[in-house]
């Protein structure tokens, strides 16, 4: 099996780069393949232009550099999303990815005149993994973790039929041992795939 696990950070030596890398050894280790996307490193543009909107009114076709993501995820057979808590969200270049790369079209296809939604990305598992400096208080006491599966886990990905499997908030990450939160992402990459490779094993045993 086959993940592409999506990083938001501008500095490889940060806590959320060395949790995407233990993801990515969880996977490994379970004989699992991997791409990582490193947005910030690639350059990824994620301003929504005139042109996106032309994308999205069905008026043009996607530029190269969204393509080229699409096409990324389409290879994999899950998507993992490692970022930062900014205000209580992901960032800004993540968000922007997901603005420009989940077009109508290819994510959903929404239809203009009759407002009919058919949601396209059903067999794509997602796992969510948010790094944020406040402690799990502060995120149930203000409504932050409900606000932010409402409008990631549901608001994007079921929206466009996406399963969400796993969504996990790694707080106080300036404070807390570090080990914790690696730990806790080597786990998701070792797990990813476990039902699938359990499924397929008892297939090939009939």
């Amino acid at each position: 099996m086959h993940a592409l696990i999506v990083v938001a950070h501008h500095d490889p030596r940060s806590l959320t780069h060395s949790l995407a890398a233990h993801v990515a050894a969880g996977l490994a280790a379970e004989g699992h393949t991997f791409e990582t996307a490193d947005l910030a490193d690639e350059g990824f543009d994620p301003r929504f232009s005139a042109a996106d909107h032309a994308v999205h009114r069905t008026q043009a076709t996607p530029p190269a550099d969204v393509l080229a993501e699409q096409a990324r995820i389409d290879r994999a057979d899950a998507l993992v999303l490692v970022y930062p808590v900014y205000w209580w969200s992901m960032p800004g270049l993540l968000k922007g990815w997901v603005d420009r790369v989940f077009t109508n079209g290819w994510a959903l296809e929404y239809d203009m005149q009759t407002t009919k939604l058919v949601k396209k990305l059903g067999r794509l598992q997602v796992h969510l993994l948010g790094v944020g400096g406040a402690d799990e208080g502060t995120f149930e006491r203000h409504g932050y973790a409900t606000a932010m599966s409402t409008q990631i886990d549901h608001g994007i990905f079921d929206y466009c039929g996406a399963k969400v499997v796993s969504s996990q908030l790694l707080l106080e990450s300036e404070v807390r041992e570090p080990k914790v939160h690696l730990q806790a992402a080597w786990r998701t990459g070792q797990e990813m795939f476990a039902t699938s490779t359990l499924n397929q094993a008892a297939v090939l045993s009939r």
